[in-house]
């Protein structure tokens, strides 16, 4: 059986530290504070506000819900969105996407403020995660498979690194953040001739092409660390969530393995947090 990389004790690691540094900032009359950018009241925007909003009250964070109608004008949501962004109290940014198919994303995206970009949603915050400047933050995802591969001791420096899928959400940025750390990456897509050969031999290898267990037992080899972001609806099992990756089949073979759910989800909200408290840190010097 493969050791499980479960989310829980990386995200319980994270709590405390970021406790102390909350504490910190509170001692000097600072509290940081998320704001939350959202149209419209999708349901997994809803799920993944709602976990964001606890996170930070865990923390003793301070978090506020920005909410638009769905049929809300592009020049009134440009108008909120600056509004928000120069609210001297919101330190950290996160807008929901994709907006309605009215709007002009990538225009509003162009006005969140690159110091308050904790998720990556501007051209600005990706030019620094892909120039290594340490003032810009990645997006959440992709920093919590790198805080778990952390948490759990995984050497990444000289190792083999496969990345299945090419998103700007995830897979690029997830690259730079392995090649920051000295690891040997290539990143596949669907494209890719004989990508379960190239996923073999890999010795870390992360799934993020979300594509339910698009990953089988004849992508991996004993030894492997297997890191699975995918989040889909079971095929097999109607009204449960799988990964990207065959866990049936894989998990008795690789060493290591991240499950679905209870793995890379679970530290996300957490990564959210930390980037927005370093935001604060950074603003207020």
């Amino acid at each position: 059986m493969a050791e499980l990389l479960k989310g829980k004790p990386v995200a319980d690691a994270m709590k405390e530290e970021l406790i102390k540094k909350v504490d910190g900032l509170k001692s000097k009359g600072i509290t940081p504070k998320l704001g939350i950018i959202r149209v419209g009241q999708r349901p997994d925007d809803l799920f993944y506000e709602g976990g964001a909003k606890k996170t930070c009250s865990a923390l003793g964070m301070d978090s506020e819900v920005f909410e638009y109608p769905e049929n809300i004008e592009q020049a009134a949501f440009e108008k909120a969105v600056i509004e928000v962004g120069q609210k001297k109290d919101v330190n950290g940014i996160l807008m929901f996407s994709p907006l309605p198919k009215h709007l002009n994303e990538k225009k509003i995206r162009t006005l969140i403020p690159v110091e308050k970009d904790v998720d990556c949603l501007t051209v600005g915050g990706a030019a620094k995660v892909f120039t290594d400047d340490p003032t810009g933050f990645p997006p959440c995802t992709p920093t919590a498979c790198m805080d778990m591969l952390h948490h759990y001791n995984i050497p990444i420096k000289g190792k083999k690194c496969v990345v299945v899928g090419r998103s700007l959400v995830v897979g690029k940025p997830l690259a730079m953040l392995l090649l920051r750390e000295h690891g040997t990456v290539t990143i596949c897509h669907s494209r890719t001739e004989n990508l379960p050969g190239v996923c073999q031999d890999a010795e870390i290898l992360i799934a993020a092409v979300g594509k339910a267990k698009m990953i089988k037992g004849n992508f991996v080899k004993p030894g492997q660390i297997v890191i699975d972001v995918g989040i889909n609806a079971d095929p097999d099992n109607p009204g449960k969530y799988c990964g990207d990756v065959d866990f049936a089949e894989v998990e008795p073979i690789v060493q290591k393995i991240s499950p679905v759910p209870a793995g890379v989800g679970s530290v996300t909200t957490w990564v959210l947090c930390k980037q927005t408290i370093m935001a604060c840190e950074m603003q207020n010097s």
